[in-house]
């Protein structure tokens, strides 16, 4: 089996655990998979999610209102950003719209 072979078939694994919404423990035993081995490629599998998100460019305009607010155009959506804003709201929607991409 090749290495892209064996991370794919990590990789259906993985999904299939996830959906099954078993623990580790009964779910590795009816498939018949060491449970360090499962748990390794579970840890891979957020670890390259992660870095996926983390390294997307999305093309962003900023511009200013003589008001003070700050528009932000991320694809299709548009914020409007005024002083005295949530920073941790600003990011979850970021993150939000940034997911419908």
């Amino acid at each position: 089996m090749t290495r892209t072979e064996k991370r794919k078939a990590w990789e259906a694994r993985v999904a299939s655990f996830q959906a099954s919404g078993q623990s580790v423990p009964p779910w590795c035993a009816v498939h018949e998979i060491k449970e360090h081995q499962l748990r390794y490629w579970l840890k891979k599998a957020e670890s390259i999610k992660a870095t996926a998100f983390s390294s997307q460019w999305m093309p962003i305009e900023v511009g200013e209102h003589a008001t003070g607010a700050l528009t932000i155009r991320l694809g299709a959506a548009t914020i409007e950003v005024e002083s005295g804003f949530d920073p941790v709201l600003l990011t979850d929607v970021v993150k939000v719209l940034s997911d419908v991409h």
